[in-house]
Parts: structure tokens; C-alpha cells; sequence
């Protein structure tokens, strides 16, 4: 589709182009983009985003015309290491917005949180700057759901923001809710960076637990996370992710041994 990212060394996988970058390489690369005056934006697809965009071409799209697309979910790294075209690791919206803000806090660029439960930003501001003393918080904003839907309740967002002049932009609303505001606002500030981060800002706030670090390895946090929000998430995971990622990792297999099978063949 014309307008999307065509990114020499991009990885499709769940049907979406992940770029095969470390959160080190993510950070360094939003460093040059934004000492060069140059804005974009930064979308972490995970196996719900992936079943999402399965049958919808203008979610895809969405997705694939990020500047950056990093994996968020571990069975998209495991599906790209079946493929034979590896991912270094997972990359998620909850780690960047801390080393984004570490960075943004070196360099003295102003960020912006929007998004979260109520109180949830002003908490993660708190905790952020806690951590980074040096970082400006140029603005916090917890819409209410479904704001977009009304025209001025969404240009109130979009003037706050604008107004603000955040050079990185956290928008934790939810796939693909986030992700349509964030293209609309970065038309408005072209040299800013946007994030698209879903809980991210909660679990910056502490107002949503974490998994261990070592469920997150594991490919686990799933688990952790239907435990301690099991109305919320219960559906969402067990009937919809779960049997999407199985057949994603089995249509990989099936592929990786196809190929095997006809290199064999033909040797």
C-alpha cells in the first residue's frame, strides 16, 4: 500500500514489518532523528494488534507505515526466529517510555503524557521525574474513553498537546485509537517523536503491576496479567490471542519445514 515504510531489512511477521532493532538501537535512532529536527512515530504490535490487522488492510497500513514498528509481544519474536529471520528481542511501549525519557532528560527535551486511567499520567509524570530529575514533563492528559468521538473534546486533546510542544509524545490509548490520533497530531508537530504505548503509562504510574522480569522472558506476562485483570482481559486472551498466536507459531512451523523439506529436495 502506497504510503507505507519500506524499510531495507524489515521483518513480516503476523502480518505486520517489524524492524529488527534492539531497544538500544531504538533509543539512538530517535536520538538522531530528533537532533535532526525529525519527527515520527513508533508503534509496538503485539499478538492482539497482529489479529487485529489480519483482515483489516487500513489497520495494517496503520501499522506498517510507522517509522519504527517493534515488537511488543514475545510469540512475534519466536515466529520471526522460526522463520529464520530473528528479531533481537522484544521491544515494549512499558521499557520504552522509560529509556525515551532517560534520554529525553539528557538531552532536555520536553515530553508529554497522554493517556491512561485517571490520575495515571500525573502518577507516572511523578514517578518518571522521580527517576529523571532533569526531565520536563511539559504536560499530562487523561481523556475520557471514547473523547474522539466528539469533535470538541478531541481538539481540545489536540490543542493541549500542540500547545504544550512536547518533543516525544506517549500515547497510551489503546490500539488503534492511539495510533489515529497520534498520525493526526504529529501533521501538527512534525519534529516530535510519538509512542504509541497502550498500558504503558499505568505501569509507569504503578497503578498496574508488572510481571517479574523473568515471566516477561518467558513469554509469560500474559499470564501475570490475566491474574491480576481477569474481567478486563479474560476474553481478549484466552478466545482471541491465545489461539491467534498458536496458529501464527504453527503456520511458521509448517513454513520452516516446507522450506527444509525443499532445500532438501533440491540438493
Amino acid at each position: 500500500m502506497a504510503g507505507e515504510k519500506e524499510r531495507p531489512g524489515r521483518v513480516l511477521v503476523g502480518g505486520v514489518a517489524v524492524d529488527p532493532l534492539t531497544e538500544r538501537q531504538v533509543v539512538e535512532h530517535v536520538d538522531g532523528e530528533l537532533e535532526a529536527g525529525r519527527g515520527g512515530r513508533i508503534v509496538t504490535p503485539n499478538v492482539d494488534i497482529c489479529r487485529a490487522v489480519e483482515k483489516d488492510d487500513k489497520l495494517r497500513h496503520l501499522v506498517n507505515s510507522a517509522d519504527l514498528v517493534v515488537a511488543d509481544g514475545m510469540p512475534l519474536v519466536w515466529a520471526a526466529r522460526l522463520l529464520g529471520t530473528p528479531i533481537p528481542e522484544r521491544v515494549t511501549g512499558a521499557d520504552l517510555i522509560w529509556s525515551l525519557s532517560k534520554l529525553a532528560a539528557r538531552r532536555g527535551w520536553p515530553i508529554y503524557l497522554l493517556g491512561g486511567p485517571p490520575g495515571a499520567a500525573v502518577a507516572a509524570a511523578r514517578e518518571l521525574t522521580a527517576c529523571y530529575p532533569k526531565l520536563q514533563v511539559c504536560g499530562v492528559d487523561a481523556p475520557p474513553f471514547r473523547f474522539e468521538n466528539g469533535n470538541g473534546a478531541r481538539e481540545r486533546v489536540r490543542r493541549r498537546v500542540v500547545g504544550a510542544g512536547p518533543r516525544l509524545v506517549f500515547v497510551g490509548l489503546g490500539f488503534p485509537r492511539q495510533d489515529r490520533l497520534i498520525v493526526r497530531l504529529s501533521e501538527d508537530l512534525p519534529g516530535s517523536w510519538f509512542v504509541g504505548c497502550g498500558s504503558a503509562i499505568a505501569f509507569a504510574a504503578g497503578t498496574v503491576p508488572r510481571a517479574p522480569g523473568w515471566m516477561q522472558g518467558a513469554g509469560l506476562e500474559w499470564a501475570f496479567r490475566l491474574a491480576t485483570e481477569p474481567g478486563r482481559l479474560a476474553r481478549r486472551y484466552l478466545i482471541d490471542d491465545l489461539p491467534f498466536a498458536a496458529r501464527l507459531l504453527g503456520g511458521c512451523l509448517r513454513k520452516r519445514a516446507s522450506s527444509g523439506s525443499g532445500r532438501t529436495t533440491g540438493e
